[in-house]
């Protein structure tokens, strides 16, 4: 989302004294679920299975009993409603190097959303005049399908011919067709991808880099692309010429074409991730072969930018010159001098501090554009590719700040500025000159923002570590220990939680009287590459702490208790929440667990699990295994505990995340006699939503769920 920041009060302080933390976690169920012969819930795992689907009907009934039965869902789902479907959003645009401005827009009357075009004039008026380029509610309807829009892939410098990619019901795996954008038709005859995971990239006109499922053996344990092919137009998939094939246990091979500002190819790269976070660059050459370039494993190349490349590095690195690099550093090579011999000089662009992270990195025509946070506060900075030289972007202070489209044909760029207490702003600068930038679009307040605060403060982990979060909360709530406070939290594979504005937290929970609580705990990028590995595979349990260590400090401080103090996350996130029950169920009374991980003895094996192995380990070699079972939560889950009821829902359509994990975590707590509401929905992704209504209901049912455990007297579990 684009937003807009107000931080009434930042404050960054040290943590009071925290409550004790020698509680004790439960050990895991003796002998439960450490193989598949011990797991009795394994048949949860057949995603459509007659029998598993039936036990999904049946909880989602009495959930959705419940949870839509409750007075207040109504009011929710029809503000959460009016919320995701309202048109008064910032339409995010894209540059084309002919200067119009494209934008991906859903709303009530375009639930699947439609692809639309613009111009820059007009984008910057009010009430711009839109041409619509490809409605997929349209095309859903003329198909009888249910089709997710997941992004285009065009063919520079032109960009009229592009490859539309399109999910059944919002799966990871897509479906590429050629479509014209001039004539805004799919191209008849022209290439055609079946479903699979994977990518494609244009080489010309006439021929793709295709990485998709070819048959048997052509993919890695973890379900993505192992073999790179060139296909040639009017040519079977199956007839194309493979250039380049992996390892079984690698995560993926993807191609693609590095391009000048002017659309002219510079090189061809393979990328081979090794696992989740090392991957081997190859080039392709002219005569088909492949040489690998000599990057640290651990880097990504994020521009090209006057003939000079620029990419990060995520681990210390000594270069083929002989000039050693730091975990985080950003370099620059001259591109054509590299590919010549890439024992030339490298020179590094930005080493950040100790508490500065990077978190993006873009190029206009002559700029290279670095989003630059410190203590989790953003600003933009402008380097020269000359001498590399910066300026700072004048944008406002204190801000959470995202770097949008940038245009190759110039040096204009959009910039996102937000926080949590104040609407969206979007604003324009021209690099080129010497003038401000200017703010082209800004939101009226979704929920009633008066009287609210921000601070930021910081909690003391278990090893020492103070681990910085944020509090967002009326200005005059009682010290007293009894404010609903929902505390939520990621904490995994370099994934920042930055301020931003939610106006579905804001008016369903802020305006109500709610805390909402974010904490920036390590595995995390909050402090760039080494605060994120300080808590992967062995060191898992840091990110565990740091989140109980601001529960306790939330406590500590008065703000709220354990009767008003629940959790939410997702996917990793949920992972995160199954932690925080099992080990410190008495500091929670609720907890919504969004798409999750929860056995991680099988993690590896279902769906996209093998390609997180980097984050997490191997549960199959026993040392890895060992460090895994201290915090795997469906192992751990156990009788005379004081977990709270919990909300756990998932997706029938999320092939990402398998919602075995959620469905076999139910069981269990409910074969244990805890009280625990589920809900699948049967259609949607890994996003939970196929669509915006579901999406609403989504949102209402996890509010209402919230105002239940949190805001109304709860009983003492």
């Amino acid at each position: 989302m684009i937003r807009r920041l107000a931080l009434a009060a930042l404050l960054m302080t040290g943590a009071v004294p925290a409550l004790a933390q020698n509680t004790p976690a439960p050990a895991a169920a003796e002998g439960f679920a450490q193989s598949d012969a011990s797991d009795p819930y394994l048949w949860l795992e057949e995603v459509e299975g007659e029998r598993a689907m039936e036990w999904v009907r049946a909880h989602n009934a009495r959930s959705l009993g419940v949870l839509q039965g409750d007075p207040r869902y109504e009011t929710l789902h029809q503000q959460a409603l009016a919320l995701v479907e309202s048109r008064d959003r910032i339409p995010s645009p894209g540059f084309n190097r002919d200067g119009t401005i494209d934008n991906f827009w859903q709303d009530a009357e375009h639930v699947r959303g439609i692809w639309r075009r613009t111009t820059l004039d007009s984008y910057r008026t009010a009430t711009p005049t839109w041409e619509t380029i490809l409605d997929f509610d349209a095309l859903s309807a003329a198909e009888g399908a249910n089709w997710v829009y997941k992004g285009t892939t065009c063919l520079s410098p032109g960009e009229r011919l592009c490859l539309v990619y399109l999910s059944n019901g919002g799966k990871d795996a897509t479906e590429a067709r050629e479509f014209d954008s001039e004539t805004r038709t799919f191209v008849d005859g022209g290439f055609s991808l079946p479903e699979s995971k994977g990518g494609a990239a244009w080489v010309d006109s006439d021929t793709l880099l295709i990485s998709r499922d070819f048959g048997e053996g052509t993919l890695t344990t973890s379900g993505y692309p192992m073999v790179v092919k060139r296909l040639r137009r009017g040519q079977p998939v199956d007839q194309a010429e493979t250039l380049f094939t992996g390892q079984p246990t690698d995560v993926s091979v993807s191609a693609y074409v590095l391009r000048d500002a002017d659309g002219v190819a510079k090189a061809t790269f393979i990328n081979r991730a090794i696992n989740f976070y090392e991957a081997e660059t190859w080039r392709l050459n002219d005569d088909g072969s492949t040489t690998r370039m000599p990057l640290p494993l651990k880097s990504n190349i994020n521009a090209l930018v006057q003939g000079k490349l620029v990419f990060t590095t995520d681990q210390d690195w000594t270069a083929p010159s002989g000039q050693t690099f730091q975990t985080g550093d950003v370099v620059a090579y001259d591109l054509d001098a590299w590919l010549a011999d890439p024992a030339v000089q490298a020179t590094l662009v930005l080493r950040p501090t100790e508490r500065e992270a990077i978190e993006g990195i873009t190029a206009t025509r002559n700029r290279l554009v670095v989003a630059l946070y410190e203590n989790v506060r953003g600003g933009v900075y402008v380097y020269d590719p000359a001498d590399w030289s910066r300026t700072r972007m004048d944008l406002p202070q204190n801000v959470s700040v995202g770097l949008g489209s940038a245009s190759e044909t110039d040096d204009k760029i959009f910039v996102s500025v937000t926080g949590y207490l104040n609407p969206s702003s979007l604003w324009l600068t021209d690099l080129s000159t010497a003038a401000a930038p200017e703010q082209v679009k800004s939101l009226p307040a979704k929920f009633d923002a008066e009287g609210m605060t921000v601070d930021q403060f910081q909690a003391r982990s278990a090893d020492g570590t103070m681990v910085p979060y944020f509090v967002v909360h009326k200005a005059d709530m009682p010290m007293d220990g009894s404010n609903a406070t929902l505390l939520y939290g990621y904490g995994g594979f370099q994934s920042s939680l930055l301020p931003g504005y939610s106006a579905t937290v804001g008016k369903l929970w802020l305006e109500r009287g709610g805390v909402y609580v974010i904490a920036n705990t390590r595995g995390g990028g909050e402090f760039g590459p080494r605060w994120h590995q300080a808590a992967q595979g062995p060191n898992r349990q840091r990110a565990h702490e740091d989140f109980q260590a601001v529960a306790l400090d939330l406590t500590a401080r008065n703000i709220t208790s354990q009767p008003h103090l629940g959790i939410m996350g997702g996917s990793q996130g949920g992972l995160f929440m199954g932690a925080m029950l099992t080990q410190r169920p008495d500091l929670i009374n609720g907890a919504v667990i969004q798409v999750p991980l929860f056995d991680m003895f099988r993690f590896n094996k279902l769906l996209a699990g093998a390609s997180w192995q980097g984050e997490y380990g191997n549960p199959d070699i026993p040392a890895e295994r060992a460090w895994i079972a201290e915090y795997s939560p469906y192992q751990r889950l156990a009788a005379g505990q004081p977990y709270p009821e919990v909300f756990i829902h998932t997706s029938t359509k999320d092939d990402r995340v398998h919602p075995g994990h959620a469905r076999k975590a139910a069981a269990r707590l409910e074969e244990l006699g805890y009280p625990v509401l589920f809900y699948e929905n049967t259609d949607g992704g890994h996003a939970a939503g196929a669509n915006l209504r579901e999406t609403a209901r989504r949102i209402a049912l996890e509010y209402t769920y919230l105002t239940r455990r949190l805001m109304d007297q709860p009983a003492q579990e």
